[in-house]
């Protein structure tokens, strides 16, 4: 894979931070350009590495003379409002940008369908950042790259900054392509964006620690539930279409899971081995029971007809009420009292949680320095625990997904007690 990061020219123009380029004195540093953090964590493979991130001594756009725009697309996540404003004070204050537009319904808004762009002040933003959602509004669905582009040329936009996850960061790839095509100098730089924590080559992304958190939430109720009559099963359905990183983590947090269910586990419902037989004996010894499970989890057993959403995801079964209604029909002979929750909607509109919000902008003032340095192509990222430079190609080449051979996915399973493996000889 190469990690190489585009730019739109050479840096000419001295960056306006004054920070230092000598150790020790007290005065953060410029980062240099030749700074990097290696792909091979473990240290065996010398070869490909990423860009690091951070502050440049020298710049491709001086600040007066720039122009910005910010977008945000696709779900609601915790922490878009943080990133937003983080944004927009990191351009205005540190770079002096004064004209930044904030373009509304994600990439609607660079199209003449969508409503006219917002101008964004410090002032505007100021308090954005304690309420969930985005101030600039979101939407699914790709746009035309050509009409996108002819937008941006007629406003005369510098800088693009797309926050989003696999579809956004795809499209900013598409976008920054036609540009290329176009001649343009335009930075298309990305915050990557998706609750599930799934983009590839970043080991975390902004509003999962908050989905977790909230996620907790909702087990913990789930259990007082099930406790709380006999033979009592909890279950509760969470976000994760393909990676099934908050209903572990959030297994994990809780401690009171009995099984977790994720995209990446294959498992049975009837037979010896199968789901159904795990969760009678269960009940059989304590007398309730807690499951968790990622909406992508066992789509086999729930036909959805292939149709598809608005961002080309094919729709999925709802594999939680799927379970619920099982659970409730094959345990009838036990009396069980099943409780369903499924928290997607409350955790995607929750404001960011401290941890969250500090890292949102740290992202965000990343994205501006790489930006006001004429990167391009790119989307900021986090390895290692540096903050790094990821090319789009690369952020939208597949999914981070759990390695159920992994340690952390054995944590998993001595968590909750289930068996390793859950599918019949």
């Amino acid at each position: 894979m190469d990690l190489r990061i585009p730019v739109l020219g050479p840096p000419t123009v001295e960056s306006p931070l004054g920070l230092s380029t000598v150790a020790d004195d007290h005065v953060a540093d410029y980062t240099p350009d030749d700074a990097s953090v290696a792909l091979d964590l473990s240290g065996r493979d010398g070869g490909a590495r990423f860009e690091r991130a951070g502050a440049r001594q020298k710049l491709y756009f001086e600040g007066s003379r720039t122009f910005a725009g910010i977008v945000t697309c696709g779900g609601l996540c915790p922490g878009m409002n943080n990133v937003v404003r983080g944004l927009v004070m990191q351009l205005w204050h540190a770079y002096g940008v004064r004209r930044i537009f904030g373009f509304q319904y994600g990439f609607l808004g660079l199209t003449p369908d969508g409503p006219p762009p917002l101008e964004l002040t410090p002032d505007l933003v100021r308090d954005i950042h304690l309420q969930g959602g985005t101030r600039l509004g979101s939407s699914r669905g790709p746009q035309s790259p050509a009409v996108m582009a002819d937008t941006l040329e007629r406003l005369k936009v510098d800088i693009l900054f797309c926050v989003g996850g696999d579809g956004t960061l795809r499209g900013a790839l598409a976008l920054h392509e036609e540009l290329q095509r176009r001649g343009r100098k335009v930075a298309v730089v990305g915050v990557p964006k998706t609750i599930d924590n799934d983009v590839p080559y970043i080991e975390r992304t902004f509003g999962f620690e908050t989905a977790v958190a909230e996620a907790t939430r909702a087990i913990t109720a789930a259990h007082v539930e099930a406790r709380g009559a006999p033979n009592g099963v909890g279950i509760v359905r969470l976000m994760g279409r393909h990676s099934g990183f908050i209903a572990a983590s959030a297994t994990l947090a809780s401690g009171e899971v009995n099984l977790c269910l994720v995209p990446e586990l294959p498992f049975h419902l009837e037979g010896p081995r199968g789901v159904l037989a795990f969760l009678r004996e269960r009940l059989r010894q304590r007398g309730h029971a807690v499951v968790v499970v990622a909406e992508g989890a066992g789509q086999d057993l729930v036909a959805a007809g292939g149709a598809k959403d608005a961002s080309g995801n094919v729709k999925l079964g709802d594999i939680g009420v799927f379970l619920r209604d099982t659970v409730s029909r094959e345990f009838k002979d036990l009396g069980v009292n099943v409780k369903y929750i499924d928290p997607s909607y409350i955790i995607r509109a929750a404001p960011a949680n401290p941890a969250d919000a500090i890292f949102c902008g740290v992202l965000a003032e990343n994205a501006v320095h790489a930006a006001m340095a004429g990167k391009t192509a790119m989307v900021v990222g986090l390895w290692g625990g540096l903050f790094t430079h990821v090319p789009l190609v690369a952020a939208t080449s597949g999914r981070n997904t759990i390695s159920t051979d992994s340690a952390f996915w054995r944590s998993v399973v001595e968590s909750t007690g289930q068996p390793a493996l859950l599918v019949n000889p």
